[in-house]
């Protein structure tokens, strides 16, 4: 069962883009998962990108690359953004689903990585620093108020400010420390910076500033009534104005980003694209300058091939299987995990069964999304799918373990502990109500179970099954209708889960996650 399959990792990870081998440029979306809201920046020959996470602990990945199409994570900013928050650490009835952090600012200056970010959960706009963004932790600054969707920029007399709002843009001067804003400097930089749209709609937002051969440029996205998201983009000769304002980019709603440099001199857009339930998904847009504007696209359009190397696919960069063994004692787990919501460390483990993920109940939960300690993976398209096998021999009455496919309207398969019996469940929750719509008893020590999704043309359906030695597999339950959901404002996830309705203490261990494309048939 620990049996490492080297060929059919490689025969997943080259079908996890489709044309992956004989494409000789690469495709858009670049990444066909939920890696919203970006920002990004080169340093030398190296390009680093921050994205939103929201509610996941640890939160506000940082991933890195050497052609903008091939990313890998390399760190998040904090492990937790608050330990003593309520819906941070989902207690007391209280969650942080599609909050938590937004919109973040990547930023590389005198030697220093920075990363901003705001949290209208904790009412805080947190700065983050570090001189090595792969080998050493970032130092945390956090200040009242929280400013929504900020610019972090540094101007070149030194100055430092954050540029945010929506509708109206403003401009705020930090202290020399970066521990707060300059009284007396925050001005109205943009009085509506939806201005040159002319419609009403979602107001301007989602500021990045950039400076390119003296002159300062604004991106932001907006989206009128009736029409799409679009990419605004205003410019100055001083940062205080005034601006001029145009429509930078309206095709297929991919907005909200900015710009970035090759080391060659080309130069292109990173916007995003609402892509139905598997989430915000990047698209990197050729950009040339036309008269000190920015013009994004071929003929106004975004190419579904770019002239950049071909993917090498998501795995393992973005998400990758685990199979839980450990040579080390303190051993964590890889950068392509994250929580749901902010962990109770005491009752995980990678260690007290070697070769386990051992996931332990310490409270009563009514249901699966006020859960802690559910581990989560990014899903994929345009097809995804993701196996574990579950060792139930520890569940105790109550207890409900398995895999899930986490939005708010949900579905797991997994088993159901009740008195000295279980049973293998799936759970379909896409009506707005958790139904259990299948039962099967069961009476063995180890289940196997999967999860696939099918993103195909906004396809967006999920479906579970379970085998009872790993080879032969059998669909359970209902159809899940996945959809985007803006309570929990995040792409679908895979997700481990073991939680108690009843009685404390029981444990699930789970021997592998194993993730990539549909790989085996079902009956």
């Amino acid at each position: 069962m620990k049996k490492y399959l080297t060929s059919l990792v490689f025969a997943i990870a080259i079908t996890c883009l489709p044309g992956l081998l004989t494409a000789q440029k690469a495709k858009n979306p670049i990444i066909w998962a939920d890696v919203p809201d970006l920002s990004m920046i080169r340093v030398g020959d190296t390009y680093y990108m921050s994205s939103t996470t929201m509610h996941m602990s640890p939160g506000l990945p940082i991933m890195k690359s050497k052609d903008l199409v091939n990313w890998e994570l390399v760190s998040y900013a904090y492990n937790t953004l608050d330990d003593n928050n309520d819906a941070l650490n989902l207690v007391n009835g209280k969650n942080a689903y599609g909050k938590g952090s937004w919109a973040s600012s990547l930023r590389y200056h005198n030697g220093t990585f920075y990363v901003s970010v705001f949290s209208s959960t904790t009412g805080k706009t947190y700065i983050y620093s570090t001189k090595n963004i792969e080998k050493e932790p970032w130092k945390e600054i956090s200040f009242k108020p929280s400013l929504h969707d900020h610019s972090l920029f540094f101007d070149d007399d030194g100055k430092v400010y954050l540029i945010y709002g929506a509708g109206k843009i403003m401009i705020s001067e930090l202290k020399d420390d970066l521990s707060g804003l300059k009284e007396g400097t925050t001005k109205t930089l943009i009085e509506n910076a939806a201005l040159p749209v002319g419609t009403r709609g979602l107001a301007a937002e989602g500021s990045q500033m950039f400076k390119v051969n003296g002159k300062y440029y604004l991106y932001n996205i907006n989206w009128p009534t009736g029409d799409m998201r679009q990419v605004l983009i205003h410019r100055a000769d001083n940062i205080m104005g005034p601006y001029e304002g145009k429509i930078a980019f309206h095709d297929q709603g991919i907005a909200q980003g900015g710009m970035v440099s090759t080391p060659k001199g080309d130069w292109y857009a990173y916007l995003f694209q609402d892509h139905g339930a598997v989430g915000r998904i990047p698209y990197m847009i050729p950009m040339k300058w036309v008269d000190g504007w920015p013009v994004i696209g071929v003929d106004g359009k975004a190419p579904s091939e770019i002239d950049l190397p071909a993917s090498k696919g998501l795995i393992p960069g973005i998400v990758n299987s685990d199979e839980f063994t450990r040579r080390s004692a303190n051993a964590t787990l890889p950068l392509v995990w994250q929580w749901n919501h902010n962990p109770d460390n005491k009752l995980w483990s990678l260690t007290q069964r070697p070769g386990f993920l051992r996931l332990t109940t310490g409270r009563i939960d009514s249901n699966i999304l006020q859960a802690r300690n559910t581990l989560t993976q990014r899903t994929f398209g345009p097809e995804s799918e993701g196996t574990t096998a579950l060792d139930v021999s520890n569940m105790k009455d109550g207890d409900r373990a398995g895999l899930l496919l986490l939005q708010k309207k949900y579905g797991w398969v997994g088993v159901k502990a009740d008195g000295a019996s279980k049973s293998i469940v799936m759970v379909n929750a896409d009506s707005g109500n958790a139904i259990e719509v299948a039962n099967v008893p069961f009476n063995q020590k180890t289940v196997y179970l999967k999860a696939s999704c099918d993103f195909k043309d906004k396809t967006d359906k999920g479906h579970f099954y379970y085998s009872l030695d790993g080879k032969t597999w059998v669909a359970i339950g209902s159809e899940l209708k996945m959809a985007y959901t803006l309570p929990h404002f995040m792409g679908y996830r895979f997700g481990l889960f073991n939680y108690s309705t009843k009685t404390t203490g029981g444990y699930a261990d789970f021997d592998f996650f194993r993730i990539g494309a549909k790989i085996a048939a079902v009956k």
